[in-house]
């Protein structure tokens, strides 16, 4: 059996205990009403179980890690289908530390789906394991990318208890306006929780289904005298809505009586996959707002409303202390990673510290954020309510960073969104 296989066996049995140990940690919460136990031994043994099974999840994840590294002769993080699977380990990473502090299973029912929801949307991307192209050939991809993740990872429980504590303490029956905006705000951060989620299922859906569209685009290349023609080909997954500027469609299975585009891409979108993005973003928001309304039916009331009653017998004030101490832990790592080891990096590889590349831009806004969450937090006295906002737009700045960047912007770090 080679590495690569070894590798692949890993980050499924990850997917699997981590999905086993969030039923683990859901039975220890809601089961106790229809077991003879004692409650509180039902809900100690079930998190004890919930945790275990992560924990053999978190040793799958680095046996994928591991062995990929060793097929490829360098740390699997260069592309987003390695990052975002190291992003999903170092949330479990995370998560385990935090627990043991904690011992609370609510974390483990919010956190291992989010591991869950990194592996899935990594799934989206090339698995193929392809050398290093030469502006990643150096030691501080390790060092950048790695310490980078792990703040972010941080961020990401800080979001969770965040939300948590949102759900735990609004009022979803309240009709006064200042209620009202918080059910709002809170029913669109699990409407963009819900996205990622679709996103990552559509694409695999209707990859594992052959669907194909093909678009080609000719570009006239005049040099002095002589004119060529270049031609590029331009793959979508998903049914196209859209297609790319000034490009001509080659091939597309119907889809729901869809056989061609609808409209294209405007002119000011740049680049060739421009088309394909926007066309990736509809058909997320689409898919997104059927299966939530759907879900709104189902239940006949918000999300929000729906989840609040599972957090009735946690102390929010271990949420707002859990928020805050994984995200000032996070904020010096990311600070090293994403910014100081980067710009060392941009120094040697493109002879400048900083270049205002989206991607750079971004990371500096989030970092701004997180600052100003610290500084409101530790001087403001920014608690509860307040606070579990800031960690809940920090971590969407975050999601940003990693995913909207690479879809709706392009530049020098476009390579690991290919």
């Amino acid at each position: 059996m080679s590495l690569i296989t070894v590798s692949g066996y890993g980050l499924l049995a990850a997917f699997i205990f981590y999905t086993l140990s969030f039923f683990g940690f859901f039975i220890a919460l809601a089961g106790s009403k229809f077991s003879k136990r004692d409650p509180k031994e039902h809900k100690q043994r079930w998190a004890k179980i919930g945790y275990s099974l992560s924990v053999v999840g978190f040793a799958g994840h680095l046996v994928y890690f591991v062995a990929r590294w060793v097929y490829g002769g360098h740390i699997p993080v260069s592309n987003m289908y390695e990052y975002m699977t190291f992003f999903s380990l170092t949330i479990a990473f995370a998560f385990l530390v935090f627990y043991l502090l904690f011992r609370s299973p609510l974390l483990g029912l919010f956190c291992t789906p989010l591991a869950m929801i990194m592996i899935a949307y990594a799934a989206v991307f090339p698995k193929d394991v392809q050398p290093l192209i030469p502006g990643l050939q150096s030691k501080w991809l390790m060092i950048h990318v790695t310490t980078a993740a792990l703040g972010e990872a941080f961020f990401a429980i800080g979001f969770v208890a965040g939300v948590m504590y949102l759900l735990k303490t609004i009022n979803f029956q309240s009709k006064q306006k200042s209620d009202v905006r918080q059910q709002r705000g809170v029913e669109f951060t699990l409407f963009v929780i819900l996205m990622v989620v679709v996103f990552a299922g559509s694409v695999f859906t209707f990859n594992s289904f052959g669907y194909q569209a093909q678009f080609v685009k000719k570009t006239v290349n005049v040099v002095g005298s002589e004119t060529s023609v270049s031609e590029e080909k331009i793959n979508y997954v998903l049914p196209p809505i859209v297609k790319p500027y000034q490009s001509e469609l080659v091939k597309s299975d119907s889809f729901l009586g869809l056989k061609k585009p609808l409209f294209t891409a405007p002119a000011w979108m740049e680049g060739v996959n421009a088309g394909r993005k926007l066309n990736t973003i509809i058909w997320t928001i689409l898919f997104s707002a059927i299966i939530y309304l759907l879900l709104r039916l189902v239940l006949r009331r918000s999300l929000g409303s729906a989840i609040h009653p599972i957090l009735k017998d946690i102390d929010e004030q271990d949420l707002d202390e859990i928020s805050y101490r994984t995200i000032a832990i996070g904020f010096p790592i990311f600070t090293l990673g994403a910014l100081i080891f980067a710009m060392i990096w941009a120094a040697q590889a493109w002879g400048r510290f900083w270049g205002w590349d989206p991607k750079e831009t971004w990371a500096l806004i989030t970092w701004l954020f997180y600052a100003a969450y610290l500084h409101l937090r530790l001087s403001r006295g920014w608690h509860g309510l307040k606070s579990a906002w800031l960690s809940v737009i920090g971590f969407l700045l975050v999601m940003f960073t990693l995913v909207g960047v690479n879809l709706l912007l392009s530049g020098l770090h476009s390579y690991a969104g290919v």
